[in-house]
């Protein structure tokens, strides 16, 4: 599997998309692999469509397209799937967009940020334990459990500023 730079979403110029795609499904065929779970057609095609950009991608968009290709798809089929995906860590939940993102695996063991252009709608995750250790400290101090994080962050990227 092949180990790209971290985020190249947003230096997208000269960015080899498909790489990106490819070792997805790489990696995901790994996971199930050592997990013993499957990667049915159905959960290989709903990554793959999660991974066709690094924009959000809502569960009708995914229906319509496999409705398209399969036939009458199910909606319950396609939100098994999603679920499976969630739970196996190979995509993430963009939770004020309702939408989906593939996952990098880029940020090991620390809870992922998104960074999300309001412009181009593409989204990268980005790792930051640092933060992750801010706050746990902060909840600690409070007296807080966190059971559950998501940080995201909404601006511009640098393609759509035209700043470099």
């Amino acid at each position: 599997m092949t180990t790209h730079q971290h985020n190249p979403v947003f230096n997208a110029h000269g960015h080899d998309h498909s790489a990106c795609i490819s070792d997805a499904l790489a990696r995901a065929e790994t996971l199930c692999a050592e997990q013993g779970l499957r990667l049915t057609a159905i959960r290989r095609r709903v990554l793959e469509l999660i991974w066709d950009n690094h924009r959000p991608t809502k569960a009708y968009d995914l229906l319509h397209t496999i409705g398209q290709e399969r036939g009458n798809a199910a909606p319950p089929t396609v939100y098994r799937a999603l679920d499976f995906l969630l739970e196996a860590g190979l995509i993430h939940k963009i939770e004020s967009l309702n939408a989906f993102i593939g996952c990098d695996a880029g940020h090991g063991k620390s809870h992922p940020k998104f960074l999300i252009c309001r412009s181009c709608e593409r989204v990268a995750e980005i790792p930051s334990p640092e933060v992750d250790d801010a706050l746990a400290h902060e909840a600690k101090r409070a007296g807080f459990r966190i059971d559950h994080e998501t940080i995201e962050i909404g601006g511009t990227c640098k393609a759509c500023t035209g700043k470099d």
